[in-house]
């Protein structure tokens, strides 16, 4: 298979205090299309600042991430920006929906930023909400979605611009257990079908177990690595 996002060498200081703390300490990482992975680790592993630097939402302060083989540190900062909207769906665990807008209109949102015509981008964001199974609620606004629903909505957001990778920033994390689990099988569903690429960042071990390789971390490092299964 063919890899889709590598971390080389990867390392992250801020300063804290007046002195430097180390977040990410060397990591190596090398993801293929089509995976369906989870980066597990305890608060304070390194995990999101990890998936943070492959998202291109922060540069690191040594090593090399590349997204299909571009480097992102040579990128300017506009550069990365459209690199980040045409290859990287980003998932949070507080969905991050515009309250006064509708479910269409959240999920269009991408669409209507980039300059897509109306017309086009509707009829998208009317697919993509079908295929989430959220057909009957694309007129509510999130205060009148379930916790669920309103992730649905999120995921159908992050797919609109057709992007190569799904980052996953602990999307059950503000769902019950049977919500989390109706969450996950759609992942995977859209990872099976569209052949997207999935990182999934969890303290869930029932989450982790769900995906097909799962990368732990500890103190910055990845700690261990393990294969759950071998379907794709």
């Amino acid at each position: 298979m063919k890899v889709i996002v590598e971390a080389m060498d990867l390392a992250k200081e801020y300063v804290q205090g007046g002195r430097p703390l180390r977040v990410l300490k060397g990591v190596n990482l090398a993801v293929e299309q089509g995976e369906f992975m989870a980066i597990m680790g305890p608060s304070g592993s390194g995990k999101s600042t990890l998936l943070n630097m492959i998202g291109a939402l922060d540069r690191p302060t040594s090593g090399r991430v590349l997204i299909k083989g571009v480097d992102l540190s040579t990128l300017s900062d506009n550069d990365l920006a459209e690199l980040r909207n045409r290859e990287i769906g980003f998932i949070f665990q507080t969905f991050n929906l515009i309250p006064r807008m509708d479910a269409l209109g959240n999920v269009e949102l991408p669409l209507s930023i980039a300059g897509a015509p109306r017309g086009e981008r509707r009829e998208r964001a009317r697919k993509l909400l079908e295929t989430v199974g959220l057909s009957d609620r694309i007129d509510h606004k999130p205060s009148q979605l379930s916790g669920g629903e309103q992730q649905r909505v999120a995921i159908a957001r992050a797919l609109i611009n057709d992007p190569s990778v799904m980052l996953c920033d602990e999307v059950t994390g503000n769902l019950d257990s049977r919500t989390g689990d109706e969450i996950m099988q759609l992942l995977r569903s859209l990872n099976r079908q569209q052949g997207k690429t999935f990182i999934i960042v969890t303290h869930d071990q029932a989450v982790a177990q769900s995906t097909d390789r799962l990368i732990q971390m500890l103190d910055g490092q990845i700690a261990g690595e393990k294969r759950l299964r071998w379907e794709q």
